[in-house]
């Protein structure tokens, strides 16, 4: 069963996307927020598996609430989605750098929104390739920072790395890679604990800003 936690300050909103997820066999809603405030402490007390967090709530709010659930050790497994009305803008990327696994707009599809939530409960990051390209072009434009993590990772992990970046999944990497799904995957969390990422986002994120990764590797 995924649980899953609602934070955004329109109540319509909350209830249009509780009754479209509650009846799923697999997912239940276990509680709503209406700002970031509540999101981090409900997110404390029921421990969801995935936080839909809207970007602009009252009190706390989206990012900076998607930033203590990402601090907080005890809601490790806990992966932020953000929701948001604009499609991709710096709020989103900033909520990216805070911790989140990704992010939907508010008028996706509900069968589109059933598979985000469970791509996301799976531990994949909701970027898509366009989308990391857009990370690319508007944001990712600064000198690389440095990293000595970099060099702790094996010629493989840094392969996996780039190949997350382009926006494959673990069985794409392994396809690419010549080597099992599970095999990738390893080398994915591998990378993902040498560079301190809490997520597959992050590490996409980390890869740019570092540059192992060069916005032309994402459009081969």
């Amino acid at each position: 069963m995924i649980r899953v936690l609602l934070a955004d300050d329109q109540p319509l909103i909350r209830s249009g996307f509780r009754a479209l997820l509650d009846v799923e066999d697999d997912i239940e809603v276990v509680a709503e927020a209406p700002d970031g405030a509540a999101a981090l402490a409900l997110a404390r007390e029921h421990r969801p598996d995935i936080a839909l967090v809207d970007i602009q709530m009252p009190v706390v709010d989206g990012i900076e609430a998607t930033r203590r659930i990402a601090a907080d050790p005890a809601l490790a497994r806990t992966h932020v989605v953000i929701l948001t009305n604009y499609g991709f803008d710096e709020y989103v990327f900033n909520a990216l750098r805070a911790g989140a696994a990704g992010f939907l707009v508010k008028d996706i599809q509900p069968e589109d929104l059933l598979h985000a939530v469970r791509v996301a409960a799976r531990g994949d990051a909701l970027l898509a390739p366009s989308i990391t390209r857009k990370l690319i072009d508007r944001y990712v434009t600064q000198p690389p920072r440095t990293s000595t993590a970099l060099h702790e990772l094996t010629n493989r992990e840094r392969e996996a790395v780039i190949l997350v970046a382009r926006g494959l999944t673990n069985d794409e990497i392994a396809g690419h890679m010549v080597i099992s799904p599970l095999t990738a995957k390893t080398h994915v969390n591998r990378a993902m604990t040498k560079l301190g990422a809490r997520d597959r986002a992050q590490l996409v994120v980390l890869a740019y800003e570092s540059g192992l990764v060069a916005p032309h590797s994402a459009e081969a």
